[in-house]
C-alpha cells in the first residue's frame, strides 16, 4: 500500500496526499492500517486530538488532499470553515458520457438508499446537497470534469453524477461498468481555506496520481475505449 505524502507541513496543521485504497477511519473488519494509524506514527502532534485532528474525510478509493489539525485551536477553526462551507474543494472526475450541460449546479437532496444501507441516493427526504461541475475536457464516450461540492454529504459527488446519468468511471457502486482503472476516477485535487492562525488564504494542490493519469492518456489515445 502506498503511504501518504506530506504536501504541506505547518505548525498548525498538516496537509497530506492520501492514496487510493487507504481507509481514513477503522471500519467493519478493519482495525488498523488506516490514515489515522499513519498520522499517529508520523505526525505525533495530532495524537492528543479527536480523530487525530482530521477535519474532513475522503472515501477509501478517492485520492488527494486531506487536512489534519495539530492543535485544538486549529481543529476548531478549520472544522468551522468546513461546517460553514467556506472551504473550496476542487475534485477531478472522469465520467462516462458527456453531460448535456457543459457547466451546471446539481441541487438534489441525498439520503441513504432505501434498499442498500451501504449506498446513498437522491431522495426528496434527504439532506440538502449541492455540487457544481464544469467539463474541462470532452472525449469520445467520456468527459473530464472539475467538480466543486458546496456541501459535504457522504458519496455526494458520486451520487450526484450518477443521478445525472454520467457515473464516475470505475465506480461500480453507482453505475460504472468499467473494469479499469481499478478504482473510481475521483481525485481531490485542490483545497483552499483560511489559515487558522494567520488568517491568510492557503491553497494546497495534489497532482493526478499515476494510475489515473495513465488511464486518462489511454482514453485520449483511444486505447481504453469501452474498457
Amino acid at each position: 500500500m502506498t503511504e501518504p505524502a506530506v504536501l504541506l507541513d505547518d505548525s498548525d496543521f498538516v496537509a497530506v496526499d492520501k492514496p487510493a485504497g487507504l481507509a481514513v477511519h477503522p471500519g467493519a473488519g478493519r482495525s488498523d492500517g488506516t490514515l489515522l494509524d499513519w498520522l499517529a506514527a508520523n505526525v505525533p502532534e495530532t495524537g492528543k486530538l479527536e480523530r487525530h485532528g482530521l477535519v474532513h474525510r475522503l472515501d477509501k478509493d478517492t485520492s488527494g488532499v486531506l487536512l489534519a489539525a495539530k492543535t485544538a485551536e486549529a481543529a476548531a477553526v478549520l472544522s468551522k470553515q468546513f461546517k460553514d462551507r467556506t472551504v473550496t474543494k476542487t475534485y477531478l472526475a472522469l465520467v462516462r458520457g458527456n453531460p448535456t450541460e457543459p457547466e451546471a449546479e446539481l441541487d438534489a437532496p441525498i439520503a441513504r438508499h432505501h434498499a442498500d444501507r451501504k449506498k446513498f441516493a437522491v431522495r426528496p427526504d434527504g439532506k440538502a446537497s449541492v455540487t457544481r461541475y464544469k467539463v474541462i475536457e470532452s472525449l469520445p464516450g467520456y468527459a473530464l470534469l472539475e467538480v466543486r461540492p458546496k456541501t459535504g454529504r457522504t458519496h455526494q459527488i458520486r451520487v450526484h453524477l450518477s443521478a445525472l446519468g454520467n457515473p464516475i468511471v470505475g465506480d461500480a457502486t453507482y453505475g460504472s461498468t468499467e473494469r479499469s482503472p481499478g478504482r473510481q476516477f475521483l481525485h481531490a485535487a485542490k483545497l483552499k481555506f483560511v489559515h487558522p492562525r494567520t488568517g491568510k488564504s492557503v491553497t494546497v494542490e495534489s497532482l493526478l496520481p499515476d494510475d489515473l493519469r495513465r488511464f486518462l492518456e489511454k482514453i485520449r489515445s483511444g486505447e481504453a475505449r469501452g474498457a
